[in-house]
């Protein structure tokens, strides 16, 4: 099997290096400074103090890759609309795309069994391109746990949890979802397929609706905004009108889930959230997959999100104010 990670951040790096290591034929799309130090010495993967070197075929330019079994997207979700189109020379007839990405998916709606009969989020997906250009028949849905870190050009800190878990936009059990979740299981991951991994996305975007923005907006990190009783009532406010909307959607996930949530995120002493590693280091901002769209598909279900709207507001405008969202 040929495998490209596209994009080999933080993510990206550490499966990259991983399936590497295990003896897959793998390669990364990767740009500037990191890309030059992949070159030079090698993808650098340290995982709980011990460091590895995988000698990977890294290149800017996905021409030079050709066409694969499996292109792994981890790029953020703006990054990935905006790249799509330099994706296709890695698509072959039967190339599956894995999106290893937070938020909702551009291909949220593809074979999607609610109510709704939209092609695309317009937050996501703004003019169809992805869906268009590498379309949803070739998608497999991927939520990501782990948490790593580029500590250096070439250079990826993993810091905790191996969990990504896979699923296809219609829930059966493919031929290729399987093998998939073989691959990342040779290479140390754990990779449970789900038959619903809309379920499993909402779960996930619980968080980062509202942890993320509220990072950004206050410079607290995840421990704190999870106890600090101000801060965790817009959080638990922000969950439940993400769970109506989901609700309406037909993901029901039990109301005991967020507590759950809050209680796990407050023991992560210490953690900044993405958005404000992003702010702090003058990054483009994750906004609208893991906010606005929540927004849109409240609208789209008559579902309002009052705390979701005026979060996003402020968050909206800290972004321009930073010059880091257009």
């Amino acid at each position: 099997m040929k495998i490209c990670v596209f994009g080999a951040g933080a993510i990206g790096g550490y499966v990259a290096a991983q399936l590497w290591h295990a003896g897959n034929d793998v390669c990364v799309v990767a740009r500037g400074p990191h890309l030059e130090a992949i070159r030079r010495h090698g993808l650098k993967l340290i995982v709980a103090g011990h460091e590895t070197t995988a000698r990977i075929r890294a290149s800017d330019q996905p021409s030079e890759l050709g066409p694969q079994d499996f292109v792994v997207c981890t790029l953020k979700a703006h990054q990935a609309y905006e790249s799509a189109a330099s994706m296709t020379p890695l698509l072959g007839p039967d190339t599956a795309v894995v999106t290893a990405m937070n938020g909702i998916p551009w291909w949220y709606f593809y074979k999607d069994r609610s109510a709704i009969k939209e092609p695309h989020l317009r937050s996501v997906d703004p003019d169809g391109r992805q869906w268009r250009i590498i379309g949803p028949e070739r998608a497999i849905g991927c939520v990501v746990d782990p948490a790593c870190e580029v500590i250096a050009p070439g250079v990826i800190e993993h810091h905790e949890l191996n969990r990504f878990t896979l699923g296809e936009p219609d829930g059966h059990r493919s031929a290729r979802v399987m093998a998939w979740a073989k691959i990342l299981d040779g290479a140390g991951f754990d990779a449970p397929i789900r038959d619903n991994i809309r379920w499993n996305v909402w779960l996930k975007l619980w968080g980062n609706v509202s942890f993320n923005p509220i990072s950004a907006l206050t410079r607290a990190t995840l421990d704190r905004i999870t106890t600090e009783p101000s801060l965790k009532a817009i959080c638990r406010c922000m969950m439940y009108e993400a769970k109506a909307v989901a609700d309406a959607l037909g993901i029901s996930i039990p109301e005991e889930m967020i507590d759950r949530r809050l209680a796990a995120a407050s023991s992560v002493v210490g953690h900044k959230m993405s958005m404000l590693q992003d702010l702090e280091r003058h990054r483009s901002l994750e906004i609208d997959p893991l906010v606005t769209a929540v927004k849109e598909l409240g609208q789209l279900c008559s579902v309002p999100t009052p705390t979701t709207d005026v979060v996003l507001g402020l968050v909206l405008e800290l972004g321009r104010q930073a010059g880091l969202y257009v």
